[in-house]
């Protein structure tokens, strides 16, 4: 029951959000990311963010920074794979330009093996907004989160 509640509510995010933004704005390719495990306590959590992105012109980069949740994150995680569409005004983007804050909304469970979406707004001028490409995976843990999430990027060379 928990993962068809989970499963509807990452579809609403996903696509609710993607009509927003697809009407003024092209794929330009899939970012990548590993948040590192940690605990959520009750309020919200801090977790590391690793990521990799891989631009329809070939072109890579990597990113840092930390993936903050507000709102209900009760228990603890091992790492969380993440994988967002990534959408701009325009197709050419300047190096480093998903450096940057972000926020939107977050949803997932996890007993074991879990599920989660993030769908996020941000980066350059705020011009950036990242869909889910699919559910998040988690490979261990027990949590629950349910909230606003705030992501910051910064490009390293």
């Amino acid at each position: 029951m928990t993962r068809i509640f989970i499963a509807a509510t990452a579809f609403i995010i996903a696509t609710t959000t993607s009509i927003a933004y697809a009407r003024d704005t092209v794929r330009v390719g899939v970012l990548t990311c590993v948040i590192g495990g940690g605990s959520g306590y009750i309020l919200g959590s801090m977790k590391p963010l690793y990521c990799d992105f891989n631009g329809s012109d070939g072109r890579r980069e990597r990113y840092r920074g930390s993936m903050r949740k507000y709102g209900i994150d009760i228990g603890t995680t091992s790492a969380t794979y993440l994988k967002w569409i990534v959408f701009a005004p325009t197709n050419t983007l300047r190096r480093g330009a998903l450096s940057g804050a972000y926020g939107g909304a977050t949803v997932e469970a996890t007993v074991g093996a879990g599920l989660g979406a993030n769908a996020l707004v941000g980066g350059s001028e705020r011009s950036i907004s990242l869909q889910p490409f699919s559910a998040q995976a988690q490979v261990g843990g027990a949590n629950i989160a349910l909230g606003a999430a705030a992501m910051t990027l910064r490009y390293v060379r």
